[in-house]
């Protein structure tokens, strides 16, 4: 993939949460235009720059980048991550876990920005071999693939912010751009999503994450 020009990129990540519409696009090339004051050849390579980026955006959330997808079976997972997915950000979870509840509110908040990668969450109890192949032992369990390797993981919300259990989607995007399973930061807002809920999530007893 080819470097994006940074008007180009900044006109495509402050889109509302990875709008592929007909309007958005049409709005966004228009944007483009009018901010552009450059030479008319610089204007046109951006604008088709955009037109590119905006069209394979679209072919990637056909194939169902962009979202946050729940997998039922770790075999699929499997197949996504080794040889489907380039770049591949893995959540796994327990639905009875405040701190799963957390990061997923964080993560489907970052889905839609990166269509580069995929997205995907799986409950621990569907996947006894992964668990036990990868070591996962606390929840929440984040782990970015890239090419298939795991490159990075996150253990509950260690290292993401400046207290055990306050960070935002910026920390944690971060973090992922770090290990390589993102491709560029896009996030704008380091608002922390659910306070109620890290309230929650603190008071829990430590052990309650090891789930085994």
């Amino acid at each position: 993939m080819s470097q994006l020009d940074a008007k180009v990129a900044s006109v495509l990540d402050n889109r509302p949460n990875g709008d592929t519409s007909e309007d958005d696009d049409d709005a966004l090339l228009a944007a483009l235009e009018e901010d552009d004051g450059g030479l008319d050849a610089l204007r046109e390579k951006r604008m088709q720059q955009l037109a590119e980026e905006l069209s394979r955006a679209k072919y990637m959330k056909k194939q169902e980048y962009g979202v946050y997808t729940e997998i039922k079976e770790e075999k699929a997972l499997m197949d996504i991550t080794a040889s489907e997915a380039k770049y591949a950000v893995v959540h796994f979870f327990k639905p009875d876990f405040n701190r799963c509840a957390i990061m997923d509110a964080h993560l489907e908040s970052l889905a839609p920005k990166h269509f580069d990668t995929r997205f995907l969450r799986i409950n621990v109890e569907n996947a006894p071999f992964l668990v036990t192949k990868l070591k996962v032992q606390v929840l929440p369990c984040v782990i970015a693939f890239v090419d298939g390797i795991s490159v990075d993981r996150v253990i509950g919300f260690e290292g993401l912010g400046h207290t055990p259990d306050t960070f935002t989607t910026k920390d944690l995007e971060a973090r992922l751009l770090r290990s390589g399973a993102l491709v560029r930061a896009k996030m704008a807002s380091s608002k922390t999503i659910f306070k109620e809920g890290l309230t929650k999530a603190a008071n829990q007893e430590d052990d309650e994450d090891e789930w085994e």
